[in-house]
Protein backbone atom coordinates (compact mmCIF):
# COMPACT_ATOMS: atom_id res chain seq x y z
CA UNK A 1 0.00 0.00 0.00
CA UNK A 2 1.66 3.43 -0.77
CA UNK A 3 2.46 5.50 2.09
CA UNK A 4 1.85 9.13 2.65
CA UNK A 5 3.00 12.05 4.29
CA UNK A 6 0.98 15.31 6.01
CA UNK A 7 2.22 17.89 8.68
CA UNK A 8 0.23 20.11 10.29
CA UNK A 9 1.07 23.22 12.56
CA UNK A 10 -2.19 24.46 13.48
CA UNK A 11 -3.53 24.11 17.09
CA UNK A 12 -6.88 23.13 16.72
CA UNK A 13 -8.43 21.04 14.11
CA UNK A 14 -11.47 22.03 12.06
CA UNK A 15 -13.59 21.26 8.93
CA UNK A 16 -10.74 22.24 5.79
CA UNK A 17 -7.99 20.10 7.97
CA UNK A 18 -10.43 16.90 8.26
CA UNK A 19 -10.98 17.40 4.62
CA UNK A 20 -7.37 17.28 3.10
CA UNK A 21 -6.83 14.25 5.83
CA UNK A 22 -9.29 12.61 4.51
CA UNK A 23 -8.23 13.29 0.97
CA UNK A 24 -4.57 12.44 1.64
CA UNK A 25 -6.08 8.41 3.23
CA UNK A 26 -7.40 8.16 -0.21
CA UNK A 27 -3.75 7.91 -1.57
CA UNK A 28 -2.42 5.48 0.91
CA UNK A 29 -0.85 4.44 4.53
CA UNK A 30 -1.37 8.16 6.66
CA UNK A 31 1.55 9.63 8.71
CA UNK A 32 1.03 13.12 10.19
CA UNK A 33 3.43 14.85 11.09
CA UNK A 34 3.26 17.66 14.02
CA UNK A 35 5.69 20.23 13.49
CA UNK A 36 7.50 21.08 16.81
CA UNK A 37 6.69 24.26 19.36
CA UNK A 38 10.01 25.88 18.34
CA UNK A 39 9.73 25.54 14.86
CA UNK A 40 5.56 26.60 15.04
CA UNK A 41 6.63 29.42 17.36
CA UNK A 42 9.80 30.64 15.05
CA UNK A 43 7.24 30.70 12.15
CA UNK A 44 4.28 31.70 12.85
CA UNK A 45 3.14 32.60 16.69
CA UNK A 46 3.45 31.02 19.89
CA UNK A 47 1.49 27.73 19.78
CA UNK A 48 -1.51 27.45 22.24
CA UNK A 49 -1.38 23.67 22.58
CA UNK A 50 1.94 22.13 23.09
CA UNK A 51 3.21 19.85 20.48
CA UNK A 52 2.68 16.57 22.91
CA UNK A 53 -0.97 17.58 23.07
CA UNK A 54 -1.27 18.08 19.52
CA UNK A 55 0.09 14.84 18.54
CA UNK A 56 -2.77 13.00 20.70
CA UNK A 57 -5.19 15.06 18.47
CA UNK A 58 -4.28 13.64 15.33
CA UNK A 59 -3.76 9.91 16.72
CA UNK A 60 -7.11 9.91 17.74
CA UNK A 61 -8.94 10.43 13.94
CA UNK A 62 -9.80 7.53 12.48
CA UNK A 63 -7.16 6.21 9.45
CA UNK A 64 -4.39 7.95 10.68
CA UNK A 65 -2.04 5.25 11.00
CA UNK A 66 0.95 7.28 13.02
CA UNK A 67 2.07 10.23 14.19
CA UNK A 68 5.57 11.70 14.51
CA UNK A 69 7.29 15.31 15.59
CA UNK A 70 8.63 17.08 12.48
CA UNK A 71 11.40 19.00 14.40
CA UNK A 72 12.09 21.59 12.15
CA UNK A 73 10.13 23.68 8.87
CA UNK A 74 12.32 21.82 6.40
CA UNK A 75 10.99 18.13 5.35
CA UNK A 76 14.24 16.65 4.79
CA UNK A 77 15.35 14.56 8.03
CA UNK A 78 11.48 13.24 8.32
CA UNK A 79 11.32 12.49 4.51
CA UNK A 80 14.36 10.68 4.31
CA UNK A 81 13.54 8.39 7.67
CA UNK A 82 10.38 8.11 6.19
CA UNK A 83 10.57 7.82 2.56
CA UNK A 84 7.04 8.60 1.95
CA UNK A 85 5.48 7.71 -1.66
CA UNK A 86 3.30 10.93 -1.85
CA UNK A 87 3.74 14.01 0.15
CA UNK A 88 0.15 16.13 0.66
CA UNK A 89 -0.11 19.80 0.99
CA UNK A 90 -2.13 22.42 0.73
CA UNK A 91 -1.42 24.96 -2.92
CA UNK A 92 -0.52 28.04 -0.97
CA UNK A 93 3.61 27.20 -0.33
CA UNK A 94 3.50 27.16 -4.49
CA UNK A 95 4.70 31.41 -4.12
CA UNK A 96 5.43 32.69 -1.80
CA UNK A 97 8.29 32.54 1.61
CA UNK A 98 7.59 29.01 1.71
CA UNK A 99 8.54 28.24 -1.71
CA UNK A 100 12.09 26.93 -0.87
CA UNK A 101 10.81 24.26 1.25
CA UNK A 102 8.31 23.29 -1.24
CA UNK A 103 11.35 22.78 -3.90
CA UNK A 104 13.14 20.72 -1.24
CA UNK A 105 10.37 18.46 -0.49
CA UNK A 106 10.00 17.98 -4.80
CA UNK A 107 13.82 17.40 -4.56
CA UNK A 108 13.95 15.32 -1.44
CA UNK A 109 11.17 12.96 -2.82
CA UNK A 110 13.14 12.80 -6.28
CA UNK A 111 15.62 10.55 -5.00
CA UNK A 112 12.96 7.93 -4.97
CA UNK A 113 10.49 8.67 -7.42
CA UNK A 114 7.97 9.97 -4.12
CA UNK A 115 5.32 12.86 -5.69
CA UNK A 116 3.61 16.26 -4.17
CA UNK A 117 0.10 16.24 -4.33
CA UNK A 118 -1.20 19.65 -3.73
CA UNK A 119 -5.17 20.44 -2.78
CA UNK A 120 -6.80 24.10 -3.07
CA UNK A 121 -5.91 25.43 0.58
CA UNK A 122 -8.66 26.49 2.21
CA UNK A 123 -9.58 30.26 2.36
CA UNK A 124 -13.06 29.91 4.34
CA UNK A 125 -13.71 32.84 6.35
CA UNK A 126 -14.94 30.81 9.37
CA UNK A 127 -11.23 29.15 10.04
CA UNK A 128 -9.69 32.85 10.03
CA UNK A 129 -12.08 34.12 12.64
CA UNK A 130 -10.88 31.26 14.49
CA UNK A 131 -7.40 31.98 13.73
CA UNK A 132 -8.38 35.92 15.39
CA UNK A 133 -9.89 34.17 18.38
CA UNK A 134 -6.50 32.54 18.80
CA UNK A 135 -4.44 35.59 18.66
CA UNK A 136 -6.78 37.56 20.53
CA UNK A 137 -6.10 34.77 23.62
CA UNK A 138 -2.38 35.00 23.11
CA UNK A 139 -3.11 38.68 24.34
CA UNK A 140 -4.78 37.99 27.70
CA UNK A 141 -2.83 38.34 30.69
CA UNK A 142 -3.05 34.20 32.33
CA UNK A 143 -1.93 33.58 28.53
CA UNK A 144 0.80 35.97 27.97
CA UNK A 145 2.66 35.86 31.38
CA UNK A 146 4.09 32.48 31.07
CA UNK A 147 4.59 32.69 27.61
CA UNK A 148 8.53 33.48 28.00
CA UNK A 149 9.34 31.02 30.47
CA UNK A 150 7.99 28.34 27.99
CA UNK A 151 9.93 29.91 24.69
CA UNK A 152 12.98 29.39 26.87
CA UNK A 153 12.49 26.57 27.98
CA UNK A 154 11.63 25.87 23.79
CA UNK A 155 13.73 27.70 21.90
CA UNK A 156 16.94 27.89 24.18
CA UNK A 157 17.05 31.19 23.14
CA UNK A 158 14.49 34.53 22.95
CA UNK A 159 14.96 37.72 21.32
CA UNK A 160 13.14 41.02 22.39
CA UNK A 161 12.86 44.32 20.60
CA UNK A 162 12.83 47.42 22.53
CA UNK A 163 8.71 49.69 22.17
CA UNK A 164 7.72 52.48 23.93
CA UNK A 165 4.21 52.85 22.98
CA UNK A 166 1.39 51.77 20.89
CA UNK A 167 2.87 52.13 17.58
CA UNK A 168 6.39 50.85 17.86
CA UNK A 169 4.72 47.65 20.00
CA UNK A 170 2.98 47.41 16.89
CA UNK A 171 6.48 47.39 14.54
CA UNK A 172 7.89 44.69 17.08
CA UNK A 173 4.57 42.52 16.67
CA UNK A 174 4.42 42.60 13.17
CA UNK A 175 8.21 42.64 11.69
CA UNK A 176 8.72 39.54 9.85
CA UNK A 177 11.59 38.41 7.76
CA UNK A 178 11.36 35.50 5.41
CA UNK A 179 14.49 32.90 5.05
CA UNK A 180 15.43 30.01 3.67
CA UNK A 181 11.84 29.31 3.46
CA UNK A 182 11.18 30.12 7.15
CA UNK A 183 10.60 33.27 8.76
CA UNK A 184 12.08 35.14 11.57
CA UNK A 185 10.50 37.11 14.48
CA UNK A 186 10.83 39.00 17.59
CA UNK A 187 9.73 36.57 20.62
CA UNK A 188 9.17 39.78 23.06
CA UNK A 189 9.04 42.85 23.82
CA UNK A 190 11.25 45.08 25.79
CA UNK A 191 9.98 47.85 27.99
CA UNK A 192 12.77 50.16 28.62
CA UNK A 193 13.33 52.66 31.40
CA UNK A 194 15.40 55.00 29.04
CA UNK A 195 13.33 55.14 25.94
CA UNK A 196 9.94 55.15 27.76
CA UNK A 197 11.22 58.51 29.52
CA UNK A 198 13.40 59.68 26.36
CA UNK A 199 9.32 59.48 24.92
CA UNK A 200 8.45 61.88 27.17
CA UNK A 201 10.91 63.95 26.65
CA UNK A 202 12.42 63.46 30.57
CA UNK A 203 15.66 62.06 31.55
CA UNK A 204 16.05 58.18 33.03
CA UNK A 205 16.78 58.88 36.53
CA UNK A 206 13.39 57.18 37.64
CA UNK A 207 11.66 60.34 37.30
CA UNK A 208 9.09 58.74 35.20
CA UNK A 209 6.76 56.83 37.80
CA UNK A 210 5.32 53.71 38.21
CA UNK A 211 1.65 55.13 37.21
CA UNK A 212 3.37 56.40 33.76
CA UNK A 213 5.17 53.15 33.40
CA UNK A 214 2.39 51.05 33.63
CA UNK A 215 0.08 53.08 31.35
CA UNK A 216 2.73 52.51 28.65
CA UNK A 217 2.43 48.54 29.57
CA UNK A 218 -1.30 48.86 28.93
CA UNK A 219 -0.60 51.26 25.60
CA UNK A 220 1.88 48.27 23.95
CA UNK A 221 -0.58 45.25 25.93
CA UNK A 222 -3.76 46.48 23.73
CA UNK A 223 -2.51 46.09 20.27
CA UNK A 224 0.07 43.05 20.81
CA UNK A 225 0.37 39.54 21.96
CA UNK A 226 3.80 38.50 22.61
CA UNK A 227 5.24 38.60 25.94
CA UNK A 228 6.62 41.62 28.21
CA UNK A 229 9.99 42.11 29.95
CA UNK A 230 9.88 45.48 32.28
CA UNK A 231 12.99 47.67 32.80
CA UNK A 232 12.82 47.61 36.79
CA UNK A 233 15.46 49.82 37.30
CA UNK A 234 16.84 49.73 40.52
CA UNK A 235 13.30 48.32 41.92
CA UNK A 236 13.51 50.98 44.44
CA UNK A 237 12.71 50.48 47.54
CA UNK A 238 12.06 47.34 48.86
CA UNK A 239 8.94 48.10 50.42
CA UNK A 240 7.86 49.40 46.84
CA UNK A 241 9.34 46.75 45.06
CA UNK A 242 7.23 44.19 46.25
CA UNK A 243 4.05 46.30 44.63
CA UNK A 244 5.87 46.62 41.71
CA UNK A 245 5.97 42.58 41.03
CA UNK A 246 2.47 41.91 42.43
CA UNK A 247 1.19 44.74 40.11
CA UNK A 248 3.05 43.74 36.83
CA UNK A 249 2.36 40.38 37.11
CA UNK A 250 -1.48 40.96 37.29
CA UNK A 251 -0.67 42.77 34.40
CA UNK A 252 0.90 39.82 32.30
CA UNK A 253 4.17 41.25 32.30
CA UNK A 254 6.62 38.00 31.84
CA UNK A 255 9.64 39.36 33.35
CA UNK A 256 11.01 42.25 35.38
CA UNK A 257 14.84 43.53 35.72
CA UNK A 258 16.64 45.19 38.58
CA UNK A 259 19.65 46.78 38.24
CA UNK A 260 22.12 46.19 41.80
CA UNK A 261 22.78 49.87 42.19
CA UNK A 262 21.28 52.48 44.82
CA UNK A 263 20.64 56.11 45.36
CA UNK A 264 19.47 58.39 41.92
CA UNK A 265 19.72 55.75 38.97
CA UNK A 266 21.96 56.91 36.38
CA UNK A 267 21.95 54.90 33.08
CA UNK A 268 24.88 52.48 33.08
CA UNK A 269 25.77 54.37 29.58
CA UNK A 270 27.28 56.51 31.41
CA UNK A 271 29.34 53.82 33.63
CA UNK A 272 32.26 55.44 35.83
CA UNK A 273 32.03 58.65 34.33
CA UNK A 274 28.99 59.25 36.70
CA UNK A 275 29.22 58.56 40.88
CA UNK A 276 27.00 55.34 40.55
CA UNK A 277 26.77 53.10 43.91
CA UNK A 278 26.44 49.68 43.35
CA UNK A 279 24.01 48.27 46.16
CA UNK A 280 25.47 45.35 48.54
CA UNK A 281 25.04 42.12 47.87
CA UNK A 282 23.00 41.32 51.23
CA UNK A 283 20.10 43.95 50.48
CA UNK A 284 19.92 43.65 47.13
CA UNK A 285 19.28 39.63 47.84
CA UNK A 286 16.50 40.77 50.38
CA UNK A 287 14.52 42.82 47.56
CA UNK A 288 14.97 39.98 45.36
CA UNK A 289 13.89 37.39 48.26
CA UNK A 290 10.89 40.04 48.72
CA UNK A 291 10.16 40.23 45.20
CA UNK A 292 9.76 36.30 44.82
CA UNK A 293 7.68 35.94 47.99
CA UNK A 294 5.08 39.02 47.00
CA UNK A 295 4.77 36.91 43.17
CA UNK A 296 1.10 34.75 43.07
CA UNK A 297 3.13 32.38 40.50
CA UNK A 298 5.59 31.00 39.23
CA UNK A 299 5.34 32.03 35.51
CA UNK A 300 6.25 35.38 36.64
CA UNK A 301 10.24 36.34 36.22
CA UNK A 302 12.62 38.17 38.32
CA UNK A 303 15.87 38.63 36.65
CA UNK A 304 18.49 40.12 38.88
CA UNK A 305 20.75 42.89 36.32
CA UNK A 306 24.40 42.88 37.61
CA UNK A 307 26.41 46.50 37.44
CA UNK A 308 30.26 44.47 38.17
CA UNK A 309 31.57 45.20 34.39
CA UNK A 310 29.95 48.23 34.03
CA UNK A 311 31.73 49.84 36.95
CA UNK A 312 34.45 48.10 36.70
CA UNK A 313 34.94 46.17 39.52
CA UNK A 314 36.03 42.85 37.48
CA UNK A 315 34.57 38.93 36.74
CA UNK A 316 34.88 38.10 40.25
CA UNK A 317 33.00 40.62 41.80
CA UNK A 318 30.44 40.15 38.56
CA UNK A 319 30.50 36.35 39.32
CA UNK A 320 29.87 36.48 43.57
CA UNK A 321 27.40 38.64 42.89
CA UNK A 322 25.46 36.33 40.07
CA UNK A 323 25.76 33.21 42.48
CA UNK A 324 24.13 35.22 45.81
CA UNK A 325 21.78 36.54 43.24
CA UNK A 326 20.65 33.10 42.18
CA UNK A 327 20.68 31.56 45.38
CA UNK A 328 18.31 34.56 46.85
CA UNK A 329 15.69 33.42 44.23
CA UNK A 330 16.77 35.35 40.73
CA UNK A 331 14.88 33.42 38.08
CA UNK A 332 17.89 34.83 35.47
CA UNK A 333 20.80 36.92 35.59
CA UNK A 334 21.70 40.09 33.60
CA UNK A 335 25.43 40.72 32.64
CA UNK A 336 26.20 44.15 31.34
CA UNK A 337 29.00 45.67 29.49
CA UNK A 338 30.01 49.24 28.35
CA UNK A 339 33.16 47.85 25.65
CA UNK A 340 32.42 47.26 22.32
CA UNK A 341 35.24 44.27 22.51
CA UNK A 342 32.75 41.33 23.91
CA UNK A 343 35.56 39.00 25.79
CA UNK A 344 34.34 40.47 29.04
CA UNK A 345 31.15 39.12 28.36
CA UNK A 346 31.94 35.66 26.76
CA UNK A 347 34.69 35.25 29.81
CA UNK A 348 31.87 35.81 31.87
CA UNK A 349 29.31 33.10 30.34
CA UNK A 350 31.78 30.56 30.13
CA UNK A 351 33.13 31.03 33.85
CA UNK A 352 29.30 31.43 34.65
CA UNK A 353 28.08 28.27 33.01
CA UNK A 354 30.88 26.28 34.45
CA UNK A 355 29.01 25.90 37.95
CA UNK A 356 25.29 26.85 36.78
CA UNK A 357 24.15 25.60 33.55
CA UNK A 358 20.34 25.59 33.76
CA UNK A 359 19.74 30.18 35.45
CA UNK A 360 18.73 31.83 32.33
CA UNK A 361 21.36 34.68 31.02
CA UNK A 362 20.15 37.97 29.58
CA UNK A 363 22.13 40.23 27.50
CA UNK A 364 21.92 43.93 26.16
CA UNK A 365 24.28 43.91 23.31
CA UNK A 366 24.17 47.56 22.71
CA UNK A 367 27.71 48.31 22.58
CA UNK A 368 29.14 44.55 22.13
CA UNK A 369 27.06 44.33 18.73
CA UNK A 370 29.29 42.39 16.31
CA UNK A 371 28.14 38.99 18.25
CA UNK A 372 25.33 37.01 16.33
CA UNK A 373 22.58 35.21 17.94
CA UNK A 374 23.60 32.25 17.05
CA UNK A 375 27.23 32.97 19.16
CA UNK A 376 25.28 33.94 21.99
CA UNK A 377 23.14 31.16 22.28
CA UNK A 378 26.56 28.38 21.70
CA UNK A 379 28.23 30.51 24.46
CA UNK A 380 25.23 30.04 26.82
CA UNK A 381 23.01 32.94 26.88
CA UNK A 382 19.38 32.87 26.42
CA UNK A 383 18.08 36.16 26.47
CA UNK A 384 19.38 38.52 23.94
CA UNK A 385 17.16 42.62 23.72
CA UNK A 386 17.63 44.74 21.55
CA UNK A 387 17.11 47.90 23.82
CA UNK A 388 17.05 51.00 22.12
CA UNK A 389 17.61 50.20 18.47
CA UNK A 390 13.65 51.47 17.51
CA UNK A 391 13.91 55.28 19.01
CA UNK A 392 17.55 55.61 18.20
CA UNK A 393 16.21 55.27 14.38
CA UNK A 394 13.25 57.62 14.86
CA UNK A 395 14.83 60.44 16.18
CA UNK A 396 17.11 60.89 12.63
CA UNK A 397 14.62 60.50 10.69
CA UNK A 398 12.13 63.13 12.35
CA UNK A 399 14.44 65.70 12.80
CA UNK A 400 15.59 65.09 9.09
CA UNK A 401 11.91 66.05 8.22
CA UNK A 402 11.54 68.83 10.61
CA UNK A 403 14.67 70.41 9.20
CA UNK A 404 13.78 69.06 5.41
CA UNK A 405 10.16 71.40 5.87
CA UNK A 406 12.21 74.58 7.44
CA UNK A 407 15.07 74.55 4.97
CA UNK A 408 12.41 74.29 1.81
CA UNK A 409 9.27 76.21 3.28
CA UNK A 410 7.15 73.07 2.22
CA UNK A 411 6.95 69.35 2.86
CA UNK A 412 7.26 68.08 -0.55
CA UNK A 413 11.57 67.41 -0.70
CA UNK A 414 10.75 65.52 2.57
CA UNK A 415 8.41 63.70 1.41
CA UNK A 416 10.15 60.38 -0.82
CA UNK A 417 11.62 60.08 2.93
CA UNK A 418 8.21 59.10 4.23
CA UNK A 419 5.82 56.35 5.02
CA UNK A 420 2.19 56.62 3.38
CA UNK A 421 -0.04 57.24 6.11
CA UNK A 422 -2.36 54.59 4.54
CA UNK A 423 0.41 52.36 5.49
CA UNK A 424 0.62 53.11 9.16
CA UNK A 425 -2.69 52.51 9.33
CA UNK A 426 -2.31 49.32 7.90
CA UNK A 427 -0.24 48.54 11.20
CA UNK A 428 -3.48 49.21 13.37
CA UNK A 429 -5.99 46.27 14.26
CA UNK A 430 -9.29 47.10 13.14
CA UNK A 431 -10.87 45.25 15.70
Amino acid sequence: MPTVYLCFSTDIIHGGHIAIIRRAQELGELTVGVLSDEAVAGYKRFPLVPASERRIMFENIAGVSRVVEQRTLSYREVLEELKPDFVVHGDNWVNGFQKPIRDEVIEVLSAWGGKLVEFPYSADEKYKELDRRQRAELAMPDFRRGRLRRLLEMKGLVTAMEAHDGLTGLVVENTVVHENGGARQYDAIWLSSLCDSTAKGKPDIELVDMTSRFRTVDDIMEVTTKPIIFDGDTGGLTEHFVYTVRSLERMGVSMVIIEDKTGLKKNSLFGTEVVQTQDSVEHFCEKIRAGCQARRTREFMICARIESLILERGQEDALLRARAFVKAGADAIMIHSRKKDPQEIFDFLAAFRAEDSATPVVLVPTSFNSVKEEEWKERGANVVIYANQLMRAAVPAIRKAAESILANHRAEECDAELMPFKEIIRLIPEE
